[in-house]
């Protein structure tokens, strides 16, 4: 059980949060787009903490997990709480894959695939754009203006 509120964001919080977004994150997050490969602001970054959605701050991955899949994306083997993702068919592009989706805000992240590295042989891949890194020892974001855990330091 997740001690992150999960309640998705209202109109008018979402109306503010879609404001501050650029174009391609905008594209991405919103409209299921998908980043270039070996673009991402993202991809080489090896400092210890937690990647959080970059619409709600949800947290999603900790640096722990991630792993270099040669793919191009941020690529993470586990999730920070399973609760925080929400996965869903995705049959676009004329193959069937797993999207996964912000389990709070209902963004979209990127896909999972079953050929990750142990424990979980799953690969989480993901767009850059669609996450922010928050280093240990930093306060998790709270751009929904929620108190509790979300005021929270990361460890």
């Amino acid at each position: 059980m997740s001690t992150f509120d999960l309640t998705p964001p209202d109109d008018a919080q979402r109306r503010r949060l879609a404001n501050d977004l650029d174009e391609e994150e905008r594209r991405v997050l919103l409209m299921h787009g998908t980043e270039a490969p070996f673009c991402g602001g993202l991809l080489d970054n090896r400092y210890d903490g937690v990647y959080v959605c970059r619409f709600c701050g949800l947290p999603l991955f900790r640096s722990t997990a991630k792993f270099d899949s040669e793919t191009g994306w941020p690529s993470f083997f586990a999730s920070y709480d399973e609760t925080h993702l929400r996965r869903s068919s995705d049959d676009s592009y004329g193959m069937l894959r797993t999207e996964i989706a912000c389990g709070r805000c209902g963004s979209h992240l990127g896909h999972v695939f079953p050929d990750g590295p142990p424990p979980t042989h799953e690969r989480h891949c993901l767009n850059s754009v669609a996450l922010s890194f928050i280093a240990i020892g930093r306060p998790f974001p709270n751009p929904l203006d929620r108190g509790g855990a979300e005021t929270g330091v990361v460890d």
